[in-house]
């Protein structure tokens, strides 16, 4: 579960509390590699830079390798065309790689599966806070239970996901909801029935060890790609579409069941939702990847296998810090820009505003898993760190609506390579046996940024102005830049270690 608005007193408007946290986008469009032809010579191989071991997981040969899967043989006519190489993509070739996604039996169940429980764990922050202040009259204790699942979350995440690793999704993941469910009902009737505010803390514990469905599902993806490098890229854009998705219409379906119906609604519907979503999920046993018992080596892993902390790999430790600072940006820049909208005499619009920097999003990422990759992922998480960095200044200029919108919009495509090219890169560097548990370590980072980033963004609007708002989001954004570039040589050798 996701309990990502801890920090929420620094925005005490049911409004503030509605917009979607997880905001990101694509930078520089990447080109499509040169291909060979089915007669003419296949392409070189890229020497110009030092990940090059990166490349086996970035994208597919010019044609079809010998023991190739039906689905990696039906890419490379496509891939070069009849009458040679590419140079346009056409809209047909940006669908293509989507459809070839989902031609693997049981893609399409799991996802619909897994996005009824991700819409629910988006509503869970919102409903929380929502239902506390609105019963209790106070934002200060709402925020606090919420910050409390939080640091709950980012303690049992790893742990959960390395027991996925080891037993297998349903085998955790049906127990872990049980859990939850006793756990959300229990606050609801602390709620309801006026129990003390210890109670509600005690509740929040209890409801905050569920597995993320954000990373069982990536790990779905890994496994039945398992041997189509370009299939796995598109399925990390799509993973990040589909979080934008989940973040616009959770919360906004929280607040609407909580404003209209009674406040415990939008929790007690978040609930139901997350314990469906899970439990079909996990009944979809054809596509779940097999428990690993046994220490294996991963390139760059650095942890020892099976054994150790996966923090030890230091390019794992660039890319959970830079993931903790673009949470940062993420959470800041979501409560600059309901503090702007509404200084500019249009705070209904706030909604809108957000919602239209996610599609900006969606679009970008899209286009950015369509496309073939050019360059290591590591060469493009930094390219991507560094365009969320440039597109963060303009909003320091914004004077009204008209200025905003289309910086936002531009802002939110920055930082796709970022979101996509680091989960590429969690599957570089950590072994096939600890998936879940890297990709949820990476989550947990990104998760307590946007806590963080929230209340930093509170504090500037509260002290500076709303005018200086996004002074929050352009430090946060610097800050992932030197992250990710201070790294940079770490990365590449945890890479090239494999």
């Amino acid at each position: 579960m996701i309990l990502f608005l801890a920090s929420r007193p620094v925005v005490p408007t049911a409004r503030r509390l509605s917009s979607a946290a997880f905001r990101s986008a694509t930078g520089p469009r990447p080109g499509p590699p040169p291909r060979g032809t089915g007669a003419g010579p296949a392409a070189p191989r890229r020497t110009d830079d030092t990940d090059d071991t990166d490349n086996t997981d970035d994208g597919g040969a010019a044609a079809p390798e010998a023991g190739a899967t039906p689905a990696r043989a039906a890419r490379a006519p496509e891939a070069t065309g009849a009458h040679g190489p590419r140079t346009r993509p056409s809209p047909r070739s940006l669908i293509a790689p989507y459809r070839r996604l989902f031609a693997v039996p049981g893609a399409v169940a799991f996802t619909l599966a897994g996005l009824v429980g991700r819409v629910a764990g988006s509503m869970l922050g919102v409903g929380i806070v929502l239902m506390i202040a609105t019963v209790r009259d106070s934002y200060a204790l709402a925020g606090a239970v919420s910050a409390t699942g939080l640091a709950v979350t980012a303690l049992t995440g790893p742990l959960l996901g390395r027991l996925v690793d080891r037993h297998g999704q349903a085998r955790v993941a049906v127990p872990a909801v049980a859990v939850y469910a006793l756990g959300a009902t229990a606050m609801l009737l602390c709620v309801h029935y006026g129990a003390p505010a210890w109670a509600l803390f005690v509740c929040a514990v209890g409801s905050s060890g569920v597995p993320s469905l954000g990373s069982m599902t990536r790990a779905r993806w890994a496994a039945v790609h398992h041997d189509d490098p370009a299939a796995r890229h598109t399925a990390n854009s799509f993973e990040q579409v589909v979080d934008e998705v989940c973040f616009m219409a959770g919360p906004a379906l929280a607040m609407v069941l909580c404003t209209a119906v009674f406040p415990e609604a939008g929790v007690a519907t978040a609930a139901v939702l997350l314990v469906v979503g899970t439990l079909l999920f996990a009944a979809q046993r054809r596509t779940e990847p097999p428990p690993r018992t046994r220490a294996t080596s991963a390139p760059g892993s650095g942890s020892g296998g099976a054994e150790g902390s996966l923090t030890r790999s230091p390019g794992l430790r660039v890319v959970v810090l830079t993931f903790l600072a673009t949470g940062a940006v993420f959470g800041s820049m979501e409560v600059a820009t309901v503090a702007a909208v509404e200084s500019y005499g249009h705070g209904s619009a706030s909604s809108a505003v957000l919602a239209l920097q996610a599609a900006g999003s969606c679009v970008a990422g899209l286009v950015f898993g369509a496309l073939p990759v050019r360059g290591s992922a590591a060469t493009r998480f930094l390219a991507g760190v560094a365009a969320m960095a440039v597109a963060a200044l303009p909003l320091l200029a914004a004077n009204g609506l008209a200025t905003l919108t289309p910086l936002l919009f531009v802002a939110g495509m920055a930082t796709a390579p970022t979101m996509i090219s680091g989960m590429t890169l969690v599957h570089r560097l950590t072994p096939p046996t600890r998936l879940n548990e890297g990709m949820t370590t990476v989550y947990t980072g990104l998760l307590v940024g946007i806590s963080a980033g929230a209340a930093a963004g509170g504090w500037t609007v509260d002290h500076l102005g709303p005018a200086a708002g996004y002074t929050a989001p352009a430090t946060a954004a610097a800050l992932a830049l030197l992250a990710a570039a201070g790294g940079a040589g770490r990365l590449r050798r945890s890479l090239g270690a494999g």
